[in-house]
């Protein structure tokens, strides 16, 4: 089969498109036929290998454990492990894979679900990554409940466009910030407010928010504290910061030992990637409250390019790799 190898850790330069043989599933796994998979920033930190500390978390000391990169996945299950009991061969699925950036890719039973009817392989691709840390933000961390005001920092991204779209769907008064090119593509989401951040402050002390998403990673504590209200909740989700050996988890860190000492509570959290949520996503999605935000397609020869474009920062929502 054809897929996007690195053998070392680095910049897109390592990545090369090469004939490799399937993988093998385990008892517990599904083999799936790609159709498309999703481009995020764990597909940068996982081929760069960094910031350090991914590396001891078991993604491989000097090179890549699985040297195919890409989780995000859309496809069709070619074939299952002998105590998979969910699915079948020929089920269309969406989820999380392993080396999804190839034709084939194996995936545990826990962590796929099948695909919303009403979406194209390309749009389901692009759910689970993003959209499990955004419903959980929300629902497990930032409790959010209907009447609410919650803001969204960071809410052009690939998290930012779902958390819209499901705060709304929780009946919350949402405030989404980005920059001044998006701000049309922010508002076509359903935020009630959109604030461009080149012009206006968030934290200028005018509105303050029950809830605060912050997705960006570059605001101080001090200042998201001031937009929060006495008893309000800030969840940090990623911190995207440059930085070889903290990358932006310094400030997640001193939330949450500042929180015990507050009226405010500040957290953040590492998603939980399962299939029971991605039923929730699916049921929201075929519903009509959440939809897919694609930037870009590519195919799979081109996946550095997409990685690129990623890295650029100017996506709005998401990019995906076609196979």
């Amino acid at each position: 089969m054809k897929a996007i190898v690195q053998d070392t850790y680095g910049s897109t330069d390592v990545l090369e498109l090469r004939d490799i043989d399937k993988p093998e599933i385990a008892d517990d796994e599904v083999l799936v036929r790609v159709h498309a998979a999703g481009v995020d920033r764990g597909v940068w930190h996982t081929m760069t290998g960094l910031p350090y500390p991914i590396r001891l978390a078991g993604y491989g000391l000097r090179a890549p454990r699985t040297p195919v990169p890409g989780m995000d996945v859309a496809g069709v299950v070619e074939a299952v492990g002998n105590d998979v009991t969910r699915f079948q061969p020929g089920d269309e699925v969406f989820g999380i894979a392993k080396g999804a950036f190839a034709e084939y890719a194996r995936a545990p039973e826990s962590k796929l679900a099948p695909k919303p009817a009403n979406l194209t392989f390309e749009q389901a691709a692009v759910v689970a990554i993003s959209g499990l840390p955004a419903l959980q933000a929300l629902r497990d961390h930032g409790k959010v409940r209907a009447g609410q005001k919650v803001l969204i920092i960071g809410a052009s991204g690939g998290v930012g466009t779902y958390a819209v779209q499901l705060a709304k769907a929780f009946g919350a008064e949402v405030t989404a910030v980005c920059s001044t090119t998006k701000v049309d593509m922010v508002r076509s989401l359903g935020a009630d407010h959109v604030i461009d951040y080149t012009r206006d402050d968030f934290a200028d002390g005018v509105s303050r928010y029950d809830v605060i998403l912050d997705i960006g990673g570059n605001s101080s504590l001090s200042r998201l504290r001031r937009a929060l209200t006495p008893r309000g909740t800030l969840v940090i989700v990623g911190g995207e910061k440059d930085g070889r050996w903290l990358g932006g988890t310094d400030r997640q860190i001193r939330a949450l030992m500042l929180s015990p000492f507050l009226g405010q509570k500040l957290g953040t959290f590492i998603s939980k990637e399962n299939h029971e949520d991605m039923l929730v996503l699916k049921k929201l999605i075929e519903a009509g409250k959440v939809t897919p935000v694609i930037d870009r397609t590519y195919p799979l020869s081109e996946a550095p390019q997409a990685i690129r474009y990623l890295e650029q920062g100017h996506a709005r929502g998401k990019v995906v790799i076609t196979v």
